[in-house]
């Protein structure tokens, strides 16, 4: 049985992540990202958008943001909002449902915890994520220019209205040698591949809101701006299921997938240093003063001279 089509746009990335199938993404992409930041050293560090996946938790800096755009406040329902089925009945037995009021309860304790507790000091517990949460455009971030040493992108490229000038605005800010990690989800996977299908027909798999970005496009983009890939990494091969008992048979496609196959998991995460050239001092030159050439003069000799 299909869900409603009225209910399909009510599916967002954060609903999304409470199914089995996001819960297995989502614990791929912190441990990847936990593992990418915890030796990134500086004082000031920024995630831009996706609350459910805390991208700062093992980064040692003393100051600390989580943005969140108005969009993806709005994406998050409060009311009385009928869960949305994910997939039909006979893609991976029982369909699957997602809880608004789940969400809802997360990000409002969330808030609510920011705004009771104060600023997280240097070597607070892990338990302390975020020292602050503001709300922003992610393509004008109330930040000035080069003062920032790592900003995490949680899915957030595939969400914004202008990829482009939200990576414009993260160069911006970024000191040189700042460190930029960026997730998302691949389309050369099983997983774009039954996203794929679900825009023809038969209910969508993945968050049908955003448009997904290849890695490769976004490794472009970055060497536009300066950036050198450091870090890149694939993961979730397990196929499009829906109920967890299958995507718990399938758990050997990880290790299987991450060998042969590697550049076609469902999930990437690209780390990327900003590189800005700059002059060399070397002191000051020293000019040597140059020798005139010395012409050569014909001497008489002694003898034709006495004859």
């Amino acid at each position: 049985m299909h869900g409603d089509s009225d209910l399909w746009p009510a599916m967002g990335l954060q609903h999304w992540l409470h199914t089995p199938a996001g819960r297995y993404a989502l614990a791929w992409e912190q441990a990847q990202i936990d593992r990418a930041v915890s030796d990134i050293f500086g004082y000031h560090a920024l995630q831009l958008g996706n609350p459910a996946l805390h991208g700062l938790e093992q980064n040692r800096m003393p100051h600390r943001w989580l943005a969140l755009d108005g969009a993806e406040h709005d994406a998050v329902p409060t009311g009385d909002v009928r869960p949305a089925c994910l997939l039909p009945e006979h893609y991976g037995g029982e369909p699957v449902y997602a809880e608004p009021a789940r969400v809802g309860a997360v990000d409002a304790g969330a808030d609510a915890q920011a705004g009771s507790a104060g600023p997280t000091p240097p070597g607070a517990p892990s338990g302390a994520v975020h020292s602050e949460h503001l709300q922003c455009d992610f393509t004008a971030l109330p930040f000035p220019a080069q003062s920032l040493d790592l900003i995490v992108l949680p899915h957030t490229l595939e969400w914004v209205d202008d990829p482009h000038a939200c990576l414009r605005e993260v160069d911006r800010v970024l000191v040189p040698g700042g460190q930029v990690v960026i997730s998302g989800f691949n389309t050369w996977s099983l997983w774009g591949l039954r996203q794929l299908v679900g825009r023809v027909g038969g209910g969508w798999y993945l968050p049908q809101h955003g448009e997904f970005l290849a890695p490769r496009r976004v490794r472009d983009w970055l060497r536009l701006l300066s950036f050198e890939v450091t870090l890149g990494r694939f993961g979730c091969y397990r196929p499009a299921l829906c109920s967890p008992q299958w995507l718990e048979r399938w758990r050997f496609m990880d290790a299987a997938g991450d060998r042969w196959w590697p550049v076609f998991g469902a999930v990437y995460v690209l780390a990327a240093v900003k590189r800005v050239p700059a002059m060399r001092l070397v002191g000051k030159v020293q000019l040597r003063a140059q020798r005139r050439a010395v012409a050569l003069r014909p001497v008489a000799q002694r003898g034709a001279a006495s004859t």
